[in-house]
């Protein structure tokens, strides 16, 4: 049998998606063929996989620590937020439908026989599987159906390890109280405990993790340090977002409305880690601020979020700048907003119905029922090499179309995408991951103010910082004895 162990944690954002990227990295330079697996995950950050399907953004940072390309068993069921109480449902790379919160509850059993047989797949092609959980097993309430913590681990028979998160407290009660609401058959299953994002003197906790395990009868597998480092990678979701910081006194400054369903907002990260950039996520009640750059981000429902935009008085903060002679980008959903009106004749995002735009560019978008999922190269006007990937709903024409930012390829004939104004200050396009380009991400900021080219190399960044996770947790977490769990010992 293929070694599988699962990974739960006490609360969402213990910290499990990192942890089990370092793992991945870890045991895949031991030799082993290790594949990631999330029975169901809720984020609107997500990749495209080869096959032309979609995964959490997590998972697909996990494949690339295992040195693979992302496979949509590797998650297969996303939920991707619409609203307060309805999300998309993803099932093995592609929309099963929208569904409320009660919907969904009363779908997911259905789901197991899909969830499984992914599962099954990756089982048949790897030596070690690392699965993640998606909140936590506590949320006892939510039990009946479950596919993503004790639902899945007790129908695969898995050995789970809890993650708690000793960064917010009350990490003691975290681990002995989930335990404790768990069933027996339940309980069997956990074979130990990691405490995640300690700082300070690691010998302080030491009458902490005796406590834990004279009331859970559980072994300690290891305390792991805060890793710092963790905000160069990718982030699985917008609880990430809560923790991102402004740099002061940098030389070019970029304003980024905080939509309420932003989506793929990774497209930010390379630029955060320009030395010389400061990227203001602009929360709601804030003006946006006087900047070099308005960069609108993804979104997963573009209508609803146009029309919060408004709700703010950013619309009137965006004329302003332009008047000013200020640069504007819109990303997918973003540069959909950037024309002169959105339509949803068919109700993709919800009600039927049309918004008008912000007029800052010629085009006009219909969001229709089939879903660009595509990996994709090029160039931008200037001739320098662009690469990422488009998802999204909605075709967009109009004038500006004639001139386009990027020239795109798929191994097809090239196309041309997205729009430019005619004074080039104001362009959109699809593509995301547009900024991990180093040559491209250059030219663009040095369009916005002259500067030096920083030296940042954000593929090989990410390649070392997983190299970096995976020694930091091989330094304080027991892998000999995690992997012998994986194994059944």
């Amino acid at each position: 049998m293929t070694a599988a162990v699962m990974f739960q944690g006490t609360g969402s954002d213990v910290g499990k998606s990192l942890i089990v990227a370092g793992l991945a990295r870890a045991y895949t330079r031991r030799g082993l063929r290790v594949r990631p697996f999330k029975p169901q995950n809720m984020s609107n950050n997500a990749a495209v996989t080869a096959d032309g399907g979609e995964i959490g953004r997590a998972q697909a940072l996990q494949a690339r620590a295992c040195g693979l390309k992302p496979s949509v068993h590797m998650n297969p069921v996303l939920l991707k937020p619409q609203s307060e109480v309805g999300a998309q449902v993803v099932v093995q790379g592609r929309i099963l439908g929208n569904a409320h919160a009660a919907e969904y509850h009363r779908l997911k059993p259905t789901l197991m026989p899909k969830v499984l047989e992914s599962f099954e797949r990756l089982r048949g092609e790897a030596d070690l599987i690392l699965v993640e959980g998606a909140g936590s097993p506590a949320e006892v309430n939510l039990r009946a159906g479950d596919i993503a913590n004790m639902g899945f681990a007790t129908a695969a028979r898995l050995p789970v390890l809890l993650i708690g998160d000793i960064d917010r407290g009350g990490v003691i009660a975290s681990i002995v109280g989930t335990q404790a609401l768990l069933e027996p058959e339940e309980c069997a299953l956990l074979k130990g405990f990691i405490v995640n994002k300690f700082r300070g003197d690691l010998r302080l906790f030491d009458g902490g993790l005796m406590i834990i395990r004279d009331r859970t009868s559980l072994p300690s597998l290891g305390v792991v340090p805060y890793f710092e480092a963790a905000r160069r990678l990718p982030a699985e979701d917008a609880v990430a977002l809560s923790s991102y910081e402004t740099r002061g006194g940098a030389a070019i400054r970029i304003a980024v409305p905080l939509l309420p369903r932003i989506a793929n907002f990774d497209d930010l990260d390379p630029l955060r880690l320009e030395p010389d950039v400061a990227v203001d996520l602009v929360r709601p009640g804030r003006p946006l601020p006087q900047a070099d750059l308005v960069l609108l981000p993804g979104s997963k429902a573009t209508i609803a979020d146009l029309a919060f935009l408004r709700e703010q008085g950013w619309h009137i903060d965006i004329a302003a700048h332009v008047r000013r002679g200020g640069r504007v980008l819109g990303l997918c959903g973003g540069y959909q907003m950037l024309g002169r009106r959105i339509a949803d004749p068919s109700g993709i995002e919800g009600p039927p119905g049309a918004i008008d735009g912000l007029a800052l560019l010629d085009v006009e978008t219909e969001l229709t029922g089939d879903k660009t999922l595509v990996e994709v190269h090029g160039e931008d006007s200037a001739g320098i090499a662009v690469r990422g990937y488009e998802m999204h709903v909605g075709v967009t024409r109009g004038p500006a179309t004639a001139h386009p930012m990027l020239t795109l390829t798929n191994g097809a004939a090239a196309r041309a995408e997205g729009a430019v104004s005619p004074d080039g200050r104001v362009a959109g396009c699809y593509l995301h991951g547009l900024f991990g380009g180093d040559a491209f991400r250059h030219a663009f900021l040095a369009g916005l103010k002259p500067r030096a080219a920083s030296g940042l190399l954000y593929e090989h960044e990410v390649e070392s910082t997983l190299d970096a996770l995976a020694e930091h947790l091989a330094a304080h977490l027991d892998l000999d004895r995690i992997l012998a769990i994986a194994r059944g010992s």
